[in-house]
């Protein structure tokens, strides 16, 4: 169970810092962009767990 709670504040954290950037970099946003660039978010968070659980198996 705590490796499942881990897993999910990492991909917590990586999601609210990149949707930050995000919003950040896009300038004035309206609900469709805030909501691609969630998604976008989502999905590069997920691939920067699984690439940091890559790399520490070594």
């Amino acid at each position: 169970m705590t490796r499942g709670l881990t897993t999910g504040a990492e991909l917590l954290g990586w999601w609210a810092v990149l949707t930050g950037l995000w919003i950040v970099l896009i300038g004035p946003v309206d609900t469709l962009e805030w909501a691609v660039g969630a998604g976008a978010a989502l999905l590069c968070a997920a691939a920067a767990c699984g690439a940091r659980r890559a790399a520490g198996r070594r």
